[in-house]
């Protein structure tokens, strides 16, 4: 059941890139630089790096959820079109819990914990209403803030 609904989940990311990449091309960003002034200690140089990308942002979070940088900024975004007060923190903490608890939980998904926060909930609420005690779910996230933490480091 729990590699049904990850194979599901791959392919509705999957179907999400691809529909993302054809619908919207997006500009390339510009960087801009300070213009120099006679009072900085030190005149303005070009930047050497190219500015990250959106999907860099997302680069361990991917890595921890076996999953890739642009396929997950893709389903945040499909997922801000569908709830726009959702932020990427409680974004990454959905994916984190559904990867930490979908094997011991099958309620537990990424659907189910935005579909919660969409309407209003707490991820705890959420939690609750899948079927973890108060207990379980505040330690679930906990984890999962955890685990998202040295993700990015």
């Amino acid at each position: 059941m729990n590699r049904i609904s990850t194979l599901i989940i791959g392919l509705t990311l999957g179907a999400a890139v691809g529909l993302q990449a054809q619908a919207k091309r997006q500009a390339p960003m510009t960087h801009t630089q300070p213009m120099s002034h006679p009072t900085n200690s030190k005149a303005a140089t070009p930047s050497t790096t190219a500015p990250k990308s959106n999907s860099d942002s997302f680069k361990g979070i991917a890595q921890k959820l076996g999953t890739t940088p642009d396929a997950l900024q893709t389903a945040y975004e499909t997922a801000r079109q569908a709830d726009p007060k959702l932020s990427r923190g409680n974004f990454v903490a959905a994916n984190m819990l559904a990867h930490n608890l979908g094997t011991k939980t099958p309620a537990v998904t990424t659907q189910a914990i935005l579909g919660g926060l969409k309407g209003g909930k707490s991820i705890g609420q959420t939690l609750q209403g899948l079927g973890l005690t108060p207990k379980d779910a505040e330690d679930a996230e906990r984890q999962a803030r955890r685990d998202a933490a040295r993700a990015t480091m």
